[in-house]
């Protein structure tokens, strides 16, 4: 059971209550890193988290948005209500990292790390139980599945995850910073993620004779080139946007013009009004490339998660609760055009996403990728943060 920190001194006694949960969290990481689900899969994962909170006598309740699992640590006084995120899911990756505790699954891989921020959160919750009675208000734990199908969150937030809850804390672990660092973003921090599908119909005919033929691939060309310009000549150049068309497919042989084209594609953008022109300039390029290629489009575009925007009421007394835990180790960052649905919550309630460092001394990682190995050292390090944010936000 973690000490109860003294309160004179919280700085030592979170960290001593951490260090000496921190074999236990490793044990943990390591035993769900070796048995990865993917997203909406997570019943072994979400079972030894509620396992968990069982031990701690933490009230949870299970199935929510299909596999998450969502603990509560009531404070001793009325307050704001506090809902700190954890994600859950692997990828669809073959590990080759060689580690002892490697993915036992073949094509499943926790290399986003979030056998980390699992076990983070748990560590966190430790702690933050013993610190109950001197909260003014209460802490959500909040284990949540399919992050990287950008779906998990919608599905928590619509079995009323956030009911009642006042402000959401996220993180995630950066390998681009070394464990020990912490780091943040103003504003806009991650994109919204779209997609579209496109099927451009055309006249199939013989390559030799293209006049009695009406050629998709042509106008597949056309699209692929002006689909740009949305980015270089309608957005504005101070809100970032990215069209990716990452997919295509038409045609069986190169003497013959293909009836049909399809392409998929994903836009990506900070703010709410570049998304709006984005799709509307797309919507219109396909339209017009009946009237110059003679042929038929059917656009379909889908919205994913919106874009993620930290809340400067939530950010600045994270980061100050960090500062005063550790000292002069945050940074500013900048944005990333990768998306993340914990912005599901940010779109609801004033938050903010704290990067965590995980970065191992004389590696060189990245995220999404068969070898990554994050320093576990952050692990401890994060559920230090965590706890010291949520005694201070909620003092």
């Amino acid at each position: 059971m973690a000490a109860s920190p003294r309160p004179n001194d919280p700085e030592t006694a979170i960290r001593e209550a951490v260090a000496a949960l921190e074999p236990r969290l490793i044990e943990i990481r390591r035993d769900i890193h070796a048995h990865p689900e993917l997203a909406f899969e997570e019943v072994r994962t979400s079972g030894i988290v509620a396992a968990e909170l069982s031990r701690m006598g933490i009230a949870h309740r299970t199935g929510i948005g299909r596999t998450g699992v969502v603990g509560v640590i009531e404070g001793g006084r009325p307050g704001p209500t506090l809902a700190i995120r954890a994600d859950m899911d692997a990828l669809p990756i073959h590990e080759m990292t060689g580690l002892p505790f490697a993915s036992t699954v073949d094509g499943k891989m926790h290399a986003c790390g979030h056998d980390i921020h699992t076990t983070t959160l748990l560590g966190a919750a430790e702690v933050l139980k013993d610190l109950a009675p001197q909260l003014a208000g209460r802490v959500l734990l909040v284990f949540q599945p399919a992050e990287e199908a950008l779906g998990g969150a919608a599905a928590m937030v619509k079995d009323g995850v956030l009911e009642g809850v006042d402000i959401a804390l996220g993180f995630h672990n950066h390998p681009d910073m070394p464990a020990g660092q912490f780091g943040y973003c103003r504003g806009s921090t991650l994109a919204a993620a779209d997609r579209f599908d496109l099927v451009i119909r055309g006249k199939s005919g013989h390559a030799a004779h293209p006049d009695k033929a009406v050629d998709p691939i042509v106008a597949a060309g056309a699209f692929i080139a002006q689909a740009q310009t949305v980015v270089s000549r309608e957005l504005d150049p101070l809100m970032p946007g990215v069209v990716t068309i990452g997919m295509i497919h038409g045609g069986t042989a190169p003497n013959i013009i293909p009836e049909t084209v399809e392409l998929r594609g994903t836009v990506r953008t900070l703010h709410h009004a570049a998304r709006d022109v984005a799709e509307a300039g797309l919507k219109r390029l396909a339209t017009g490339l009946e009237a110059m290629h003679r042929v038929e489009c059917t656009l379909s575009y889908r919205r994913g998660v919106p874009p993620l925007v930290n809340a400067d009421s939530v950010l600045d007394p994270a980061i100050a609760a960090v500062r005063r835990q550790f000292g002069d180790v945050v940074v500013e960052g900048r944005p990333s055009m990768g998306a993340e649905d914990f912005a599901e919550f940010a779109e609801r309630v004033p938050a903010f996403q704290l990067r965590i460092g995980s970065g191992a001394p004389g590696r060189h990682d990245h995220l999404h990728n068969d070898r990554y190995q994050p320093d576990e050292r952050c692990i401890g390090l994060g559920a230090q943060a965590l706890t010291r944010i949520a005694l201070d936000m909620l003092a």
